[in-house]
């Protein structure tokens, strides 16, 4: 996989923490850039830590799905792709502001973000890919993303929040077609 790849699939996988860090974000109040980042780390690194989680539970049944690791990979990032459409469009948009001031949200919310991260590691520990390159990448993608997102809530919300997330579904869904494309016609 490219670096370009790397990058451009880093940024979609972090859609979901950005409309997830919108959405949270107008329940909060006094959201300052120093909350905003803490808040974004956690995001980060549980997101970096998933694909590594994903990457070695691939490994270990990489040996017995070799032929048709592609269309597993493939069907993976699809229904990844289609989910985080489907959230967007007819999602719970409910929120509620005594959650957003608790780590205990933050640290769940996370880790509901990152299990697809989960799922892109196992697709690819199917391909030639650095690991560690792409959870960084990853990390520090959702972490700029929920940033951003935590912070900016009042001026994204009802503009970028679903849109963000369906962007992210349909670079998913483009990145599961490229690896399916790119072995088929190999």
């Amino acid at each position: 996989m490219s670096l370009i790849a790397l990058i451009i699939l880093a940024f979609g996988m972090s859609m979901d923490a950005f409309s997830v860090a919108i959405a949270k974000g107008t329940a909060a109040r006094g959201m300052t850039l120093t909350k905003a980042v803490k808040h974004g780390l956690v995001f980060g690194v549980v997101e970096a830590i998933a694909p590594v989680i994903g990457w070695l539970m691939g490994k270990v049944a990489h040996q017995w799905m070799e032929s048709v690791d592609h269309w597993i990979g493939f069907v993976l990032l699809m229904i990844l792709g289609i989910r985080c459409i489907y959230e967007a469009i007819w999602g719970d948009d409910d929120d509620d502001a005594s959650d957003t001031r608790t780590g205990v949200w933050l640290f769940i919310t996370a880790i509901a973000t990152s299990i697809d991260a989960m799922v892109v590691g196992v697709s690819l520990a199917f391909l030639e890919v650095n690991i560690i390159t792409a959870a960084l990448m990853i990390g520090l993608a959702t972490t700029i993303m929920a940033t951003t997102g935590l912070y900016l809530e009042r001026r994204l919300g009802e503009r970028f929040g679903k849109g963000a997330m369906i962007a992210g579904g349909v670079v998913l869904m483009v990145i599961g077609s490229s690896i399916l494309y790119n072995h088929l016609t190999a």
